[in-house]
């Protein structure tokens, strides 16, 4: 299972509206689990099974929780039971279509 996700905080008091900190905190979570994950502009992805890969989501969403009174989390997934190292083999499907294409 793939899992692509973005935690917020909001009403964190900054008058510059940054959430970099917390993001942060959020992104540790992550890498300290061990799973596959890539972190971009927007979203951090993770692939793993389904209950290890939500804990995740769960505590990184708690350690985002400190950092304002209230925090977002937006999540897709994509469950395709049977397949693993999806989060590269996908984006090298991807390359290989669009080198086809040229």
């Amino acid at each position: 299972m793939l899992i692509a996700f973005s935690v917020a905080p909001s009403g964190t008091g900054r008058a510059d509206g940054s959430v970099h900190d917390a993001v942060a905190a959020a992104v540790r979570v992550v890498r300290e689990s061990g799973l596959p994950h890539r972190t971009t502009s927007m979203f951090t992805e993770i692939e793993g099974e389904w209950d290890e890969v939500f804990d995740v989501v769960k505590r990184a969403t708690e350690a985002v929780l400190p950092f304002g009174s209230r925090v977002s989390l937006v999540l897709k997934a994509d469950i395709r039971p049977g397949y693993t190292g999806e989060l590269d083999a996908k984006i090298d499907r991807l390359e290989s279509a669009i080198d086809d294409l040229g």
